[in-house]
């Protein structure tokens, strides 16, 4: 069970107390899972129950065995201990582990894994500037927020030039300025990765709205890149605006160009083709991916990683952050270095179940790495 996939659960048995009316408050739009803290226990720990107890007029502990009981219901849900003042830890039953997480993203079929169905989530209007940073990081951000099931809509405030989208793409923008909603509050001056200010709440409630009417309204002003990228074609050069956070200066160099363990970019689609060329090769060779153990240390960070990525775009989502999105894929590429070498049988040695756990374990990670990079509009070749 995912993080994400928790933060869920523990929302269901929210809902669920105060439909058979053993508490009395609204229902939060989302539950924060987390690593305990000191002298918590278990995987995960929420405070789910010391920010419900006031508007429920209950104390903490009360709402905590309330949630406790359905949480023991849950699948995938070994125990629960609340500790201190009303923390609610979590433990998670013993499964397939590995095998499980694989098969999971391997088989996640046309919702790929670590997206929600499409129209899931509030409705979004962008607006950015005719800048080609902010107009890069828009179109980013539109694909982010939709693998998250929100509906989004995003423009310039004026036409961008021509050959940022020759260049960098940017279908998903809107070339034309629009009229700020004259329902509700207006856009939300904001930079990913910032919260966003109270005034940005919901706006379909306001008077004259329509069914059309975005939720939320937000301006993406990242700091405007210092040089013109369009020389680094669109890879690296929306590598180059993306990967920094909004708030940080981007550098536009050759760097991002460079066929080395020191560019980012490279490593990871570099990683990516190494998975796709591992299976041609197992393909050559007469086996295919099967999940299972794969008997070999130091894959424990690669497995952490993959296990991240639901929770890493659940908050690049809602932080309008692709800088959080890019240095993840990093972290993944640099976690499935150890394994690339011990996929493919050497000299006399025959395919062995562990040999097909590691190619499948291997094609997870180009799965997840391919993902990533298609979100953040970059290419992710199969031959590099």
């Amino acid at each position: 069970m995912t993080p994400v996939e928790l933060s869920r659960t523990v929302l269901r048995a929210v809902r669920r107390a105060v439909d058979d009316g053993e508490l009395r408050v609204a229902v939060p739009e989302r539950v924060v899972v987390a690593p305990p803290g000191p002298g918590g226990c278990g995987e995960y720990a929420t405070n789910v129950a010391l920010r419900l107890a006031r508007p429920a007029g209950r104390t903490p502990q009360h709402v905590a065995e309330v949630l406790r009981a359905r949480l023991l219901r849950a699948d995938g849900i070994g125990d629960v201990v609340i500790t201190g003042p009303g923390f609610i830890n979590i433990s998670l039953r013993e499964s397939a582990g590995p095998s499980a997480l694989v098969e999971e993203i391997l088989g996640a079929g046309d919702t790929p894994y670590g997206h929600l169905p499409e129209g899931d989530g509030e409705r979004v209007l962008l607006h950015g500037a005719a800048e080609v940073r902010a107009f890069v990081h828009l179109d980013a951000l539109v694909r982010i927020l939709r693998s998250q099931g929100r509906s989004v809509r995003a423009v310039c405030d004026a036409a961008p030039r021509p050959e940022w989208i020759a260049v960098l793409g940017g279908g998903a923008v809107e070339h034309q300025p629009v009229e700020h909603p004259r329902v509700g509050h207006p856009p939300v001056d904001h930079r990913p990765g910032e919260r966003r200010p109270d005034r940005s709440q919901p706006l379909d409630h306001q008077p004259g709205a329509t069914p059309d009417t975005p939720r939320v309204s937000v301006h993406v002003r990242p700091v405007p890149a210092p040089a013109d990228p369009l020389p680094l074609g669109r890879d690296a050069g929306r590598w180059a605006l993306l990967r920094p956070a909004a708030h940080d200066r981007p550098r536009i160099g050759p760097e991002h160009l460079q066929q080395r363990e020191s560019n980012p970019l490279f490593r990871v689609r570099y990683a990516h083709a190494r998975t796709r060329a591992l299976a041609r090769n197992a393909a050559d060779l007469g086996f295919r991916a099967e999940p299972g153990p794969v008997g070999m240390d130091g894959t424990r960070p690669l497995l952490a990683a993959l296990a991240d990525h639901p929770r890493v775009l659940a908050a690049a989502a809602r932080h309008r952050a692709p800088d959080r999105l890019a240095r993840h894929l990093v972290t993944v590429a640099d976690a499935t270095q150890p394994l690339l070498t011990a996929v493919v049988p050497l000299g006399a040695e025959k395919p062995s179940a562990v040999h097909r756990a590691r190619l499948a374990l291997a094609e997870a990670a180009g799965t997840v790495l391919a993902d990533g990079l298609s979100l953040l509009g970059i290419d992710a070749p199969d031959h590099l």
